[in-house]
């Protein structure tokens, strides 16, 4: 039995560059890290031969071209695995929540899958493997962002040039800075799911339209992560702070997809009782929101309470996917 423990992410500034239709053109930059709520993924050989893929759902088939979850499926083709395998998959937190599960669920997939055929692969290269299938074969209108901190974890920054390529960066940050973030970042979920595709084939035409806006928009949101990495690498957590507030502001510009009136109501009240700044994670239109919050934590909490909102509470990654049981 192989099982794989993978991270999921929370994005901290410039989010949104890793587009292809952004960085080939411009180039991107942002900073993320990965937390303490993972995907685990089990493999195991089949005793009576087949497939069997168990997620929110149960597959029994025989073939590949059976299989109905394109990820697995996909993964199982660039691996050439066949037959006579059970994968199970266990998560945290749910699906479509603007941290990168999909994403952390085909990193962790293909980790577990090379350790079945007894084979190593790099952090580099499992991720370059997830943005194959999900980008180049199933055409899933995404980044890179969430298939390299799934691989890397920790706190980093990523940067993307116009050929595609990442380069990924630790942050050096002190312990006591990593303290401080950790402590003042609040995570509430919504309770709402939707599907980042959703959004982000919004905000992928804008930007394969060249309308000005959307890209002077993601011009500024390049500069926030330049700004992210500067404040959290010199300890200033609370200029960082403010930095998710500018986000907000420009990120909501650039689709009507991104916000609405229950998610604005819930950043008021945010702003209203501590918080320096927020935004909620991933593509937008619900999931989780992060909000950075200094002083009255209570009142915060009290008045996203009263809401609905219910707080994630976490401890950043340190180590990104990996294997945690092969025998």
């Amino acid at each position: 039995m192989i099982i794989s423990k993978t991270p999921v992410r929370i994005s901290l500034g410039g989010g949104g560059t890793d587009l292809a239709s952004y960085y080939s053109k411009y180039g991107g930059f942002l900073v993320a890290a990965g937390i303490d709520k993972y995907i685990y993924i089990t493999i195991n050989k089949m005793f009576e031969g087949g497939l069997q893929i168990k997620y929110s759902k149960t597959e029994t088939v025989k073939r590949i071209d059976e299989i109905e979850h394109p990820t697995v499926k996909e993964s199982l083709k660039l691996l050439k695995i066949s037959n006579d395998i059970e994968i199970t998959s266990i998560a945290d937190i749910p699906s479509n929540s603007g941290l990168g599960t999909s994403s952390s669920f085909l990193v962790g997939l293909l980790r577990a899958l090379h350790a079945y055929k007894r084979g190593h692969i790099s952090a580099y290269d499992v991720a370059e493997e997830a943005c194959k299938i999900e980008i180049d074969i199933l055409k899933e209108p995404i980044g890179k962002q969430d298939q390299y901190m799934a691989s890397f974890g920790s706190l980093q920054s990523l940067s993307f040039n116009k050929k595609g390529n990442v380069t990924v960066k630790e942050l050096k940050m002190s312990r006591e800075s990593k303290e401080l973030l950790q402590q003042n970042i609040l995570l509430f979920y919504t309770g709402i799911k939707r599907s980042s595709s959703f959004v982000l084939k919004d905000q992928n035409n804008s930007l394969q339209d060249k309308k000005v806006d959307v890209v002077e928009c993601m011009h500024e949101i390049k500069n926030i992560g330049l700004r992210s990495k500067k404040y959290l690498e010199s300890g200033d957590i609370s200029a960082f702070g403010e930095t998710l507030d500018d986000h907000w502001k420009v990120k909501k510009k650039m689709s009507t997809k991104i916000s609405n009136p229950f998610i604005d109501k819930c950043y008021k009240i945010g702003m209203k009782n501590g918080a320096k700044g927020g935004k909620i994670m991933g593509a937008g239109g619900g999931g989780f929101f992060m909000f950075y919050c200094e002083n009255n934590k209570k009142n915060l909490r009290k008045a996203l309470s009263k809401e609905g909102l219910k707080e994630m509470f976490y401890h950043f990654d340190s180590h990104g996917s990996k294997i945690i049981m092969d025998s």
